[in-house]
Parts: structure tokens; sequence; C-alpha cells
């Protein structure tokens, strides 16, 4: 279990500091022909282990990923349209709410109950993105298509715990991404947007999101998803926000001030409060730390310095 949670620490990590490339790479290139270029090498890159896996899915297995696909694809649609018309701090803190959402969902969709110790952390969570975002209020247009941005990806997460047992991981990965590709195609196409990538800006970006926060990133969300509860997965992502904070101070200079700070670490006290493995990972790295194993050793030798 603690392996499956450092997974997804890391694949929030790499959606964290995705952010500040994204931003450089869609100001010289447009954002839809970014997307279907991104995930049209995404679906490559999968495609490469996946062609053989893709016929043991089924037409269930099929229909089951392209719906993935499709409400990941409209959650980002969603979520860039309603940024166009409302304010960062607003998108950041409407879109962490799937953290509420998601156990919402599997409660009303699937009965899928969730303990105390994780509702405690969700608001927790709620709190600590709402301090790090600093939620300036927006427009009512701009702020409910974000909210439905948001609900798309919880009910992406919620989907995942019921079909991550029941299908092969690469081949319903790679389903789900080839749906984003042909959507975003078609809305580049539509729009005339379609151009040929140019410059490093552009295609490091491109590189790095298409192979490390999509193909992987979602890759990881399903095998962890095999043995953790959806709730638990949203409250790891909600981490992305606070990396995305910390990137941003490391490599934009930008100011999280006390309030940010405080976020960050409700966030970070809410996960490890809700999920046991995060405990487990804390209890690991304290008794490996370099006091703890002078003490260690300092009792194993007898006559030992402090």
């Amino acid at each position: 279990m603690a392996v499956r949670f450092a997974a997804l620490i890391a694949v929030s990590a790499v959606w964290g500091v995705t952010f500040v490339q994204v931003k450089d790479a869609v100001a010289v290139y447009p954002l839809f022909a970014f997307l279907a270029v991104r995930y049209a090498i995404a679906t490559g890159v999968l495609g490469l282990v996946a062609v053989r896996r893709v016929p043991t899915l089924g037409r269930s297995g099929l229909g089951a990923g392209a719906l993935l696909g499709a409400l990941l694809g409209l959650g980002i649609g969603l979520q860039t349209a309603g940024l166009e018309r409302t304010t960062v701090s607003s998108t950041g803190f409407i879109t962490g709410l799937y953290v509420v959402l998601t156990p919402l969902f599997g409660l009303v969709l699937f009965r899928t109950r969730v303990g105390a110790e994780v509702w405690l952390g969700v608001v927790l969570s709620v709190v600590g993105l709402g301090l790090l975002s600093g939620v300036h209020a927006g427009s009512f247009g701009g702020d409910a298509l974000v909210l439905a941005s948001t609900s798309a990806q919880a009910l992406q997460i919620v989907l995942v715990e019921r079909y991550a047992t029941r299908y092969d991981a690469i081949a319903l990965t790679f389903v789900e991404m080839a749906t984003c590709f042909a959507g975003f195609l078609a809305i580049a196409l539509a729009l005339g947007d379609l151009s040929v990538p140019r410059g490093w800006t552009v295609w490091g970006a491109l590189l790095v999101t298409a192979v490390f926060a999509s193909a992987l990133a979602y890759l990881i969300q399903i095998w962890a998803q095999r043995r953790m509860s959806a709730a638990r997965i949203a409250l790891v992502f909600a981490l992305e926000t606070v990396f995305a904070g910390l990137f941003g101070y490391v490599l934009k200079d930008d100011r999280l001030g006390w309030l940010g700070w405080g976020g960050c670490a409700l966030i970070l006290a809410a996960i490890v409060l809700a999920e046991p493995a995060a405990a487990d990972l804390l209890r690991a790295a304290s008794a490996r730390s370099p006091g703890r194993l002078r003490r260690r050793t300092g009792a194993a030798r007898p006559g030992a310095g402090p």
C-alpha cells in the first residue's frame, strides 16, 4: 500500500510542476492543439505495450475506457473554458473540491461509505485549499463551468475504482488516452488551431505532460485504485495544488505567503490523518533519519559517544 501511495504522490508532484510548463507552452501554442498532441503522444506510448492487451477488454471494457476518457477530456475542457471567465484562485479552489465530490458521488451512486477520518481529512483539505488559493470570487458562469469540470473529474475517480479490478490497467488507460486524443483533435480541427509544434518550450512541455503526466500518471491511478478507495485517491491528488504552489515558488518566484503555507500544511495533515499509508511512510522516514540512526548506533555500542 505504501508503494502505491508513494507513486500517487509522485503523480501529484508531476502534475504540480507541469502547471509551470504548460502555462509557458500555451502562451505560444494553441491550447487545444497542445492537448491533442499531448494525448496523441500518450496514446502512442501506451500503444507500444497495449496493442495485444486491448482485445482482452471486450466491448464492456472498451466502453469503460471510453467513458473514463470522455470524463477526463470533459473535465479538462470545462476547466479551461471556466478559467477564461473566472479568477485563477477561484478555479484552483473549486477544482480541489473533488476531494468532497468524490466520496459524495461514491456514496450516492454506489453506496460506498468512508470512515470518519476520511471526512475529517476532506474538511481539512477544503480549508487548506481555500487558504492556498486565496479564493478571490470569480464570475458565476465561469465558476459554474469549473464546478462542472470538477464533477467530471470526481466521477472519473469514482468510476476508476469500479473498473480497476475488472480490466487490464494498461489496455484501459490506452483507451482512456485515445478517447481524450480524439476529442481534443476534433476541437482543435474545428477551431482551426492545429499546427506543428515548434521550439523546446512547447516540445519539452508536450513530452513531459504526455509521458509522465498522462500515460504514466493515469496508468498509476488505475493500478493504485485496485487497492485504494476513490475518496483516498482524491485526497492524495489534492497534493497537486500544493506542489503547484511549491514549484511556482521555486521556479517562477511566486509568493505563497503565510496563508498559503498554512494551507499546504493543512492539506498534508489531512492526508496523513485519512490515509494510513501516509503515516506509515512518515514513520519509516523517521526511523531512517540521521538522528534516529545515531541513537540506535549509540545504544548498540556500549561506551559510544552521543
